[in-house]
């Protein structure tokens, strides 16, 4: 219907499968919308909202070819949502106007989350973990991002906002952490699937502390990644249509893959390498 925002479904097993799908969907139903970021000459951009189903999240392949970057950006990543390897790279509100250090990272807003008037910060992964140890059935297990005081202004505000996670009752004492994440904007070309990625790396780790805290044994459920805004840039449509369209034609689904079971001994080999690059960001 014209004036109204297409909404997509996507369902697939791994999470290759449903990214390419999602692409391939959002290139042939979204509609076209400009942005902030164009510049004059860029076409607009193809939009969406979509909600993407990956039923078995750590099942093979884990990795798409053409993810943006190499194996090592895609450690880096991980690295970063989940360790807080840059968390050092974060201005401070209020600091020099001409600071252009970065407004926040993931890591920060989840596990070290910020309150004016409030001594203590939150680490919302662990509240999300002992909640869940607690009550599994429990609906008030989540963590958000958006800070209404500060990122309605900025410039860069947090694309991701809400983790929402349950857990569910399998065959022999077997529970599943099912989680649920929110973008209100997603760069479903250039962002998305290192987003995922890295976010199913954050259930694994909730899902390994529940254990831990709980003695159950708490496997991975399905993983739902939503956005408001899954949209490809105008400025990437040339990239998009004639690296990954045409590879999309011209090559058997394995060969656009890798196992992470395969390479995860280069990305682990990347590690020291990330850390000293991390190091050296942010200094002033």
């Amino acid at each position: 219907m014209t004036g109204n925002i297409p909404v997509l479904f996507i369902e697939g097993n791994n999470l290759p499968e449903v990214w390419e799908k999602s692409l391939i969907s959002l290139h042939q139903n979204g509609c076209t919308v400009k942005t902030e970021y164009d510049r004059p000459d860029d076409p607009p951009s193809k939009d969406c909202t979509v909600m993407m189903v990956v039923n078995d999240p750590l099942s093979e392949p884990m990795i798409h070819r053409d993810l943006p970057g190499g194996l090592d950006d895609l450690q880096e990543y991980v690295m970063e949502v989940l360790d807080g390897i840059k968390d050092h790279c974060i201005r401070k509100a209020g600091d020099d106007a001409n600071d252009t250090r970065w407004e926040y990272t993931y890591h920060q807003r989840l596990f070290d989350y910020n309150v004016p008037c409030v001594e203590k910060p939150f680490d919302q992964i662990e509240i999300i973990a002992r909640k869940l140890a607690k009550t599994p059935y429990t609906r008030r297990a989540q963590a958000i991002t958006w800070k209404v005081w500060e990122d309605n202004d900025c410039y860069d505000p947090a694309c991701l906002q809400s983790v929402w996670c349950r857990l569910m009752k399998g065959d022999n004492d077997n529970w599943f952490l099912n989680m649920n994440i929110r973008f209100r904007s997603n760069d479903a070309y250039k962002a998305a699937f290192m987003n995922m990625f890295a976010l199913i790396q954050l259930q694994k780790k909730i899902a390994d502390r529940i254990a831990e805290l709980s003695g159950r044994q708490v496997k991975i459920g399905r993983y739902v990644h939503q956005a408001d805004s899954y949209h490809v840039y105008g400025s990437s449509f040339r990239d998009f249509e004639e690296r990954f369209l045409k590879s999309v034609s011209a090559m058997k689904f394995e060969d656009r893959t890798f196992r992470y079971a395969d390479v995860k001994f280069m990305m682990d080999d990347a590690i020291p390498r990330i850390l000293e690059k991390a190091k050296r960001m942010g200094q002033r």
